[in-house]
């Protein structure tokens, strides 16, 4: 089992940037796949990014980053827009993380921390 927190929120101007890190616990952290989702009020949650793939709606302006030694996942987000604004939740699971998976199948979450980006 895996518990995951999530760190580095915050409000930012369209345009800036924010780094989004994941503290993960257990003994077999190396084990699962680490992503990113979001969820924007009234909205589903969506996929952002894993070490394999990124939304198009992402790419080239976010990157994610594992740091296996501190047990640690982060994203790097540039050139944020308002539609960025969700709430950003770090993900685990033993199989692939990505845009075809439901998300409801996920197992592990963390508590999600709050992205605001203002126009």
């Amino acid at each position: 089992q895996v518990q995951l927190v999530e760190s580095g929120g915050g409000l930012v101007q369209a345009g800036g940037s924010l780094r989004l890190s994941c503290a993960a616990s257990g003994r077999t952290f190396g084990s699962y796949v680490m992503g990113w989702y979001r969820q924007a009020p009234g909205k589903e949650r969506e996929f952002v990014a894993s070490a394999t793939d990124y939304s198009e709606s992402v790419k080239g302006r976010f990157t994610i980053s594992r740091d296996s030694a501190k047990n640690t996942v982060n994203l790097q987000m540039t050139n944020l827009k308002p539609e960025d604004t969700a709430i950003y939740y770090c993900a685990a699971d033993w199989r692939i993380l990505g845009p075809q998976r439901n998300w409801r199948t996920i197992p592990y979450w963390g508590q999600g921390t709050q992205v605001t980006v203002s126009s």
